[in-house]
Parts: C-alpha cells; sequence; structure tokens
C-alpha cells in the first residue's frame, strides 16, 4: 500500500520544477498519478477551467518586479475585488460573524464602491434558539437563563443562494460553522478572515509563536 502524502513534511520539493519526478517516495506527483490525472480532467469544464485561468491571472498581478525584488502589492480585500470583476460577478455575498460587524460593513462600502451589489447575513439570522441544536443552560456563553440564538451557518448559505450570489465572502466565521456554511452554498466561497478570537483574527500567528510564546500547541496528545 503507497505511504501517506505529506507534503507539508517534504525533505525535496521539486513539484514546482521540471524534476518532479525526483521527490520523496510518498510524493503524491509519482504516487497518486491517477488520482491526479483524474483531477485535471476537471479543467476541462470551461467554466471551472476560465475561474482557474483567473484565479492564476490574479496570483500573477499580484507580485511586482522591482530592481529590489520580487514584491507584492495587493491586500487580500482589494485581490477579492479585483478577481470577481475579472470573472464578471455583479453580485456578491457576505456571510459574517456577528462580532465582526463593523469589519463587514467596511467590506460591504468597499465592495458597493467597486460597482458591486452586495448581500450580506449576519450568522444570527434568524434568532433560532441554542436549544434547537441540544445546547444545555450551562453551555451558553452568557450562563443558563440566557438566550441565546445560535450561528446558523446553513441559513446564512441558504439566505445567499435564495438572492443569487455569484460569490460568497467568509467574514468571520467560527470553526465548523464556516465548514458548513462551504457545504451548503451553492456559489463559490472565498475567505477574507479566519477567525482567531486570540490573534486578532490572525491564525498563523499561533504558528509563527509556536516555536516561543505559544510552544504548548505542540504537546502531545492522544484522540482518545
Amino acid at each position: 500500500m503507497d505511504e501517506n502524502t505529506e507534503c507539508a513534511k517534504c525533505t525535496k520539493v521539486v513539484c514546482n520544477s521540471k524534476a518532479f519526478l525526483e521527490g520523496p517516495s510518498n510524493c503524491p506527483t509519482k504516487t497518486r498519478r491517477q488520482v491526479i490525472q483524474q483531477a485535471v480532467t476537471e479543467y476541462d469544464d470551461p467554466e471551472t477551467k476560465e475561474f482557474a485561468r483567473q484565479a492564476s491571472i490574479q496570483e500573477f498581478e499580484c507580485y511586482m518586479h522591482l530592481p529590489e525584488g520580487l514584491t507584492p502589492r495587493y491586500p487580500r480585500v482589494e485581490e477579492v475585488a479585483q478577481f470577481a470583476k475579472k470573472m464578471g460577478y455583479k453580485k456578491l455575498g457576505i456571510a459574517f460573524c456577528g462580532g465582526l460587524m463593523d469589519e463587514a460593513k467596511t467590506l460591504t462600502t468597499i465592495l458597493e464602491n467597486r460597482g458591486f451589489e452586495v448581500v450580506s447575513v449576519c450568522c444570527k439570522a434568524g434568532a433560532i434558539p441554542k436549544e434547537r441544536i441540544g445546547i444545555t443552560e450551562e453551555q451558553k456563553i452568557e450562563g443558563p437563563g440566557s438566550f441565546e440564538a445560535m450561528c446558523s451557518p446553513i441559513t446564512q448559505a441558504e439566505i445567499l443562494n435564495s438572492e443569487g450570489t455569484e460569490l460568497n465572502i467568509a467574514v468571520g466565521l467560527c470553526v465548523g460553522h464556516d465548514s458548513l456554511f462551504f457545504k451548503y452554498a451553492k456559489a463559490p466561497t472565498t475567505v477574507l478572515v479566519a477567525k482567531d478570537r486570540v490573534f486578532g483574527h490572525n491564525p498563523a500567528a499561533a504558528l509563527y509563536l509556536s516555536g516561543s510564546y505559544y510552544r504548548k500547541l505542540l504537546r502531545k496528545e492522544s484522540l482518545g
């Protein structure tokens, strides 16, 4: 049986070179040829191919060749607007966490100023009590006896589906809630803000600090 694919542990990164077959023994470029060939056929679909092509062009345009070296030029929010225009989208959806309403409002202004029609929906839309999914009084953030509406990413997805958005933007949806949104949204979704309550919505900070202040992240635990 083939070894597990472990690109993150690669000791000889060659997949972006002509020597792509010289990678480690578990390199998927060698061990998953059939899967790769099947996946690539998906780009034969004209709509998928154009989406991927414009995404690559967007990636290319995010760099400048300056005398001092290759330099990035656009923040992600700018990229989102540029990519949506490349694809000819007119109507964009924003699925946001209620804790990031100010950010969602600013994003809406930015996108509307670029000419887009924007539909935005909060995670608490519908005011569905948490009891609906089995949350107990002791599991409420504000404590027993309080009313708390559940985050309902499925509701968010279906509202944006009903309004015919062409591209959705996730802004600070909780871990797990974002997964449900991706599952039920009909339009493709990009992430602008990934929630991180500790690091100001910059999850990568935990990785950067895992060798120092947050080395506790590297502790070993069993799944049990």
